[in-house]
């Protein structure tokens, strides 16, 4: 199995998410930063990024330690014997990340049973909020089709303030691949 996080599996992840360099309060109200980073990773967002905005590299570097400390393991279980693709494991990394139910998901159960198809529509039954089902399928269709939907662009969003939401009407395409090509020490 590959189980090394590449730039083209890191800006997939970074793609689907967006980037925020500075801590903001996310639709549930808890404080978030860099590429959906919460207090709960494991590094602390708030209050230390609250009016404090970071580099895209600082940013992009406490995303890949969290990617390699917090979510990795997961996957790396999940599919212990298995040799994954670096789509497939690419998907799953980002499925994870999104859902933290690698463990728990039908579909990838189906999938190391040989129930390919089955594990396939199973894939879209994490598809809640409504918000998600373009991001699941873009999940599915690497998983399971090897279709990449990420260029090496993510978009960035500031904080509109005092609410401290991200200004959704401000969002601005910025290129990530060379940083993650630095963090990560891979051509």
């Amino acid at each position: 199995m590959s189980k090394i996080i590449t730039v083209r599996v890191a800006q997939e992840i970074v793609g689907h998410e967006a980037i925020v360099r500075e801590a903001y309060r996310d639709s549930a109200g808890v404080w978030t930063w860099s590429v959906g980073i919460t207090n709960s990773s494991g590094h602390r967002v708030y209050p230390r990024y609250k009016d404090n905005p970071q580099t895209l590299r600082r940013c992009l570097e406490v995303f890949v330690w969290v990617l390699r400390t917090r979510y990795l393991p997961a996957v790396l279980e999940v599919f212990d014997g298995i040799e994954l693709s670096e789509n497939e494991f690419g998907a799953a990394l980002s499925f994870h990340y999104n859902t933290g139910g690698l463990r728990r998901a039908a579909w990838a159960k189906r999938w190391k049973a040989g129930l390919v198809d089955d594990a396939r529509r199973a894939f879209m039954n994490w598809s809640k909020p409504p918000e998600i089902i373009g991001r699941r399928q873009n999940e599915r269709d690497l998983f399971f089709d090897g279709r990449w939907s990420v260029d090496g662009q993510a978009i960035e969003y500031p904080v509109a303030k005092p609410s401290y939401r991200p200004q959704w009407s401000a969002g601005k395409k910025v290129e990530i691949r060379a940083v993650l090509e630095e963090l990560l020490n891979l051509p």
